[in-house]
């Protein structure tokens, strides 16, 4: 497959929803800036994030550039604005917004472009934070899953931000997500390599997961598998 990889996953938007975790309340709660009301979900997919920051009464408009991530989106939270649109040309006014956030996307962006476009949106003093869901492989099958499907490597180390940003904080948190053993199978299947790679290769990586599923000890017979996660967040305050 040719052209942006970023592009690939609406061919697999509904295993993306159903494989995909969910993110923690505390991160959430660590990345929202007090006060603010009116954010922007960019690069929101299926509406991962997006669900979890409407439940908390935000304003919320999402924005991605993949119809049928849309589509998804729109399926389960009919009410939020979702938009198509990049972070490269985000389709809201100047002063929009008091935070734009951003989860499992940022490296897919054209940094000093999205920079320059996210401080556009934003308020005086408003606020961009990323996030991630790195799964935890210190664990005996999550090492072995990694091993079958790419080890994970902490993102933060590819959140550069433009000199239109300062005050940049991290912060972790710790998680399990529970899911199906078909859910595990839609994670993978959801993944940009699995999606880009060729036929064989995808239905190879695909086969293995499943013998995985059947025959490592701590999984074998089990209809719910508890996967661990460190969720990796950055924030950023817009410069005066």
């Amino acid at each position: 497959m040719t052209g942006d990889p970023s592009l690939s996953f609406g061919s697999e938007a509904a295993a993306y929803e159903r494989g995909r975790p969910s993110y923690p309340p505390e991160a959430i709660d660590w990345l929202l800036p007090a006060g603010a009301m009116d954010v922007l979900d960019l690069g929101a997919g299926t509406g991962k994030l997006t669900v979890r920051l409407a439940e908390r009464g935000l304003s919320v408009t999402a924005v991605d550039p993949i119809p049928e991530m849309l589509d998804v989106l729109r399926s389960s939270l009919p009410t939020v604005p979702a938009l198509l649109g990049t972070a490269e040309e985000i389709p809201l006014p100047a002063g929009s917004v008091d935070a734009v956030l951003v989860a499992q996307a940022w490296h897919w962006f054209d940094v000093d472009r999205a920079c320059a476009e996210v401080a556009r949106v934003l308020r005086p003093g408003g606020r961009l934070a990323l996030v991630w869901n790195i799964r935890d492989e210190r664990l005996g099958w999550v090492k072995d899953l990694g091993a079958i499907i790419g080890l994970e490597h902490d993102p933060t180390t590819r959140s550069q931000l433009s000199d239109a940003f300062t005050d940049v904080r991290t912060h972790t948190v710790e998680w399990t997500s529970y899911l199906t053993p078909q859910a595990l199978i839609d994670l993978v299947a959801s993944r940009s390599y699995c999606i880009t790679s060729p036929a064989e290769v995808r239905s190879r990586v695909l086969d293995e997961v499943r013998e995985l599923l059947a025959t490592h000890p701590a999984l074998v017979n089990s209809a719910g598998l508890a996967l661990p996660y460190v969720t990796h967040c950055v924030t950023a305050t817009l410069a005066s």
